[in-house]
C-alpha cells in the first residue's frame, strides 16, 4: 500500500471515530451541582435538590455531587461517618466520610462521589465536608 494513502485512511477513522466520542461526553448544566469527575459545580440546597435530582446527566463515569444544608444526622461506626442532609419528607443525601462531625445547624457543604440509592435518597460515597463558601474557585 502506497504511502500516501495513510493521511486518508487515518482521515476517514477519525471520521467515523468522532460521533463515538461525542456521544460519550455527558453535558452537564453550567447552574447544577453535578460535574463530571472531582469538579464543583452550583451547590444545591435541600429545597432544590428535587428540581436536580432527574437531570443527572447519563454517565457511566464517575459524577460529584454537591450540596449546602445542615447536618440533621450523624452516625459513627468507628471507622466511617454517615452524615445525612434534608428533612425525610423530601430528597436525603448520605454522605460516606472518615471523621464524625458536630449537628450544629451551621450550613455545610457536601461534595462527593453521586449514587442515586432511591427515588428520596442520594448517596456521595467518597464524600468530603466543607464549611460554606471554602470551594467557590475550585468550580
Amino acid at each position: 500500500m502506497p504511502s500516501t494513502c495513510f493521511p486518508a485512511i487515518i482521515g476517514v477513522l477519525a471520521l467515523l471515530a468522532s460521533p463515538v466520542l461525542a456521544d460519550d461526553t455527558p453535558l452537564f448544566d453550567e447552574e447544577g451541582p453535578f460535574r463530571q469527575g472531582e469538579g464543583f459545580g452550583t451547590p444545591a440546597t435541600c429545597e432544590t435538590i428535587a428540581n436536580w435530582i432527574d437531570r443527572v446527566p447519563d454517565y457511566n463515569g464517575r459524577i460529584t455531587m454537591n450540596i449546602t444544608g445542615a447536618i440533621i444526622e450523624n452516625h459513627w461506626d468507628g471507622a466511617l461517618a454517615y452524615l445525612i442532609m434534608c428533612a425525610p419528607e423530601g430528597i436525603q443525601v448520605m454522605c460516606v466520610t472518615y471523621a464524625p462531625q458536630e449537628i450544629t445547624g451551621k450550613e455545610i457543604m457536601f461534595a462527593g462521589g453521586y449514587n442515586r440509592y432511591s427515588d428520596t435518597q442520594i448517596l456521595l460515597d467518597p464524600c468530603l465536608v466543607y464549611p460554606v463558601g471554602t470551594v467557590s474557585d475550585l468550580r
